[in-house]
């Protein structure tokens, strides 16, 4: 273990690095971006104890950074930080060139992978053109692995189909190549680097107050009586609820937050806005849905509300969690200080964020839309989702493929709408084959909102 000092100055931001020598060495050259930054560094060898280390440079800066999420993880399971905490994540080009390596020199056929997750390596293949490939990835979940069964993971691997090994891990990689086993370190590039610096300069004094916001969250099992009717006694039903409870309070650690079992199949929880946006990577990523479906086949609904006092985020969070249960679950959903919604909180291939206000005040409108059946939600939910494309006018077939609908069900809503007076017909769409004329749709009622 080794730790390098800098003296102290109270113009500047000190912040703490840690990692292994080269890792190191490249941030520093980073760090000539960042003047209001004071480094302290902390490098990691083969002996070094991560919480020993973490805690030496706690009480020195007033942020820490871990080049590898590995260290992290380590850190976190065993520490309460009183400071800032982040580590580089590996999604971003350094990931890419990674790949890109392995394409160029073994192809990318078979994979064994860990610690990344496997939806950026999907995203990155599909973006490399590639389709006939197969990965197999090292269980990432919230407690911290020993680098011997990652290893042992990636051999079976390689024995059984000569899997390439893509690892977040140094000492993984070094190991693997001295047993000659083709593997990729993947580490991050320059752009990587400045990203997680600016996250951490965005979380010292400077955002301090915006940091400390209260978070308030709701989790809904999905379906809860229907899934508890596959049991056959109690006792089973009541394993279950410590099963689920378990795996909420090992992903609430995560988030430094509290816990709290409202009876039945809803939990609350409370953490600052700080550190849920950098555990779910800028709203991105929530393992806990994917954790709970993999663990014992349930999906959950979470709605997460932000606010100045406890009691404005817990409004917002019921309101949050009423947007994943019209969605159908198995999502997260946010609502902001304003009202204003952001979701589903996800990091799918193709998934983008739909951001509308939750509040329409034009009373006509909202009398015009019961009348068609529809709720206050639903209806700046599709004026979102219509918004993302730019276009007010549809077929029913193109509104179906917006909406995900069924055909059918475009035309019996256009229908109400029609009656209520919130579409209206504008022309026909000329076919070249045989068949009745596709009529256009206007969406009158999104464009009245937009021109206000």
């Amino acid at each position: 273990m080794q730790i390098n000092k800098r003296v102290d100055d109270s113009s500047e931001i000190n912040i703490g690095i840690i990692g292994s020598k080269s890792l190191l060495d490249q941030t520093k050259e980073t760090l000539k971006s960042f003047p209001n930054f004071k480094p302290v560094f902390g490098v990691v060898e083969a002996d070094t104890a991560i919480t020993d280390l973490a805690i030496e440079l706690m009480h020195d800066v007033d942020v820490l950074v871990f080049t590898e999420f590995h260290l992290y993880n380590l850190a976190k399971q065993s520490l309460d930080f009183s400071i800032p905490v982040h580590h580089v994540p590996l999604m971003g080009t350094g990931l890419y060139r990674s790949l890109f390596l392995i394409k160029s020199n073994y192809g990318l056929k078979r994979l064994s992978v860990d610690t990344i997750e496997e939806k950026y390596v999907e995203k990155i293949l599909v973006e490399l053109g590639e389709e006939n490939y197969e990965f197999k990835v090292f269980p990432n979940h919230s407690k911290p692995k020993l680098i011997e069964d990652i290893i042992a993971f990636h051999i079976e691997n390689y024995k059984s189909d000569e899997s390439i090994v893509l690892t977040g891990i140094q000492e993984v990689s070094i190991r693997l190549t001295e047993m000659n086993i083709p593997n990729e370190w993947v580490t991050p590039t320059q752009q990587d680097m400045i990203v997680s610096l600016e996250r951490a300069l965005l979380a010292t004094n400077t955002r301090r107050n915006k940091e400390s916001q209260i978070v308030f969250g709701l989790i809904n099992v999905d379906d809860f009586k229907r899934v508890t009717e596959k049991y056959k006694s109690e006792h089973d039903i009541q394993l279950l609820k410590l099963n689920i409870q378990q795996i909420l309070l090992d992903y609430i650690k995560q988030l430094d937050g509290h816990l709290i079992n409202l009876g039945g199949e809803e939990y609350s929880f409370i953490t600052t806005r700080g550190i849920f946006e950098r555990e779910t990577r800028g709203y991105k990523f929530i393992p806990l849905l994917q954790d709970t479906n993999n663990a014992i086949g349930i999906t959950l609904s979470i709605g997460v509300g932000f606010g100045s006092s406890a009691a404005e985020a817990g409004t917002h969070a019921r309101l949050a969690l009423r947007q994943s249960k019209e969605l159908g679950g198995d999502v997260c959903y946010i609502v902001r200080e304003d009202k204003s919604v952001l979701g589903p909180v996800d990091i799918t291939t193709n998934t983008q964020y739909e951001r509308y206000d939750l509040a329409i005040t034009d009373a006509q409108l909202l009398e015009r839309a019961e009348k068609a059946g529809m709720s206050a939600s639903y209806m700046t939910k599709l004026m979102a989702r219509v918004a993302r494309y730019g276009i007010i006018d549809y077929t029913a077939q193109e509104l179906a493929t917006t909406l995900k609908i069924t055909i059918r069900s475009a035309h019996r809503i256009l229908l109400k709408w029609m009656d209520a007076e919130l579409v209206e017909i504008i022309g026909e769409e000329k076919v070249t084959y045989k068949g009745r004329p596709r009529r256009i749709y206007r969406l009158t009622f999104i464009m009245d909102e937009q021109l206000k």
